[in-house]
């Protein structure tokens, strides 16, 4: 690239900060399916906790650091979030078993996000590397006039 041209040097520079806000969001995104898969796996493993605490008294976080020892009256039903703020009571073996089918859903488009964001930072260095050219020659152009 012997003349840069200032306007492909706009462009690439336009597409480097939209790849790099792209990025972003999809490690935010990451981020929260992250989070989710950590808190379905917390509620398979406190399910299987309760299923096995003969006495039926747990801990209960109210927020805080401050927790209340609470007994279960029904371990045996658990009420399940299953979208859109909409809440099904199942048996814990079932709500189990619905956890676990979560997480691997989840694991499968954590897995795909990531996949994305790497895709993403290999377009947004090619990118760079095409600007820094550009940015040399422009350089190199005006040296040449300069010295003129």
């Amino acid at each position: 690239m012997n003349q840069a041209d200032p306007r492909e040097i706009q462009t690439l520079q336009m597409y480097l900060n939209e790849y790099g806000q792209q990025i972003e969001l999809l490690t935010q995104q990451l981020s929260m399916i992250e989070q989710q898969r950590l808190e379905a796996a917390a509620a398979v493993e406190t399910l299987r906790a309760v299923q096995e605490n003969e006495d039926g008294i747990v801990l209960l976080p109210i927020g805080g650091g401050a927790y209340l020892r609470v007994k279960v009256l029904d371990a045996g039903h658990v009420l399940v979030n299953i979208g859109a703020d909409v809440s099904v009571e199942r048996a814990s073996a079932d709500a189990v078993e619905y956890l676990g089918d979560r997480i691997t859903e989840l694991e499968a488009v954590e897995k795909k996000v990531a996949g994305s964001v790497e895709q993403l930072q290999g377009q947004a260095t090619e990118i760079s590397r095409r600007l820094e050219a550009a940015y040399r020659g422009a350089r190199q152009a005006q040296a040449g006039q300069g010295g003129s």
